[in-house]
């Protein structure tokens, strides 16, 4: 009788150990996701800062493209699953940059919002972006 009180809360704890690391493996993909997006919008927020709201520019530096988004350019960049820059049919991930249209009294501040989701439409994040063309146009005349 003994044994078997010791085999059930042994498979109790066991089960237990079992549903905990699995819960952190999914946890830790999530927070590995999570860092690996906010290093590319940082890198991509600056570099369309950098490139005073160019499009075009900044797409060549990060390895993305611009992508007709109706009234405004989209900038996109595609990541494998491993986080490397790559073409749209591999991508696990991709980075948007979306900028708004700009309003008539407000001739040097452009907006925009940048977002990472998952290939399947996952928000991983989202956060509005904004450049100051007439600063940034000072910069944006460098040789990339």
């Amino acid at each position: 009788m003994e044994q078997l009180i010791v085999i059930a809360v042994f498979s109790i704890c066991a089960s237990a150990c079992v549903w905990i690391l699995t819960v952190s493996f999914f946890t830790a993909g999530e927070t590995r996701d999570m860092r690996y997006a906010l290093i590319s919008a940082q890198s991509a927020a600056e570099t369309y800062k950098a490139a005073a709201g160019d499009i075009d520019m900044a797409a060549g530096i990060l390895g993305g493209m611009a992508e007709d988004g109706g009234e405004t350019e989209i900038l996109s960049v595609y990541y494998d699953a491993s986080w490397h820059v790559g073409g749209r049919e591999a991508a696990a991930y991709i980075l948007r940059i979306t900028p708004a249209p700009r309003p008539h009294d407000d001739a040097f501040l452009l907006r925009g919002e940048l977002s990472v989701e998952t290939s399947d439409g996952k928000e991983i994040l989202t956060f509005p972006v904004a450049v100051n063309r007439a600063v940034a146009s000072q910069t944006a005349d460098f040789e990339w």
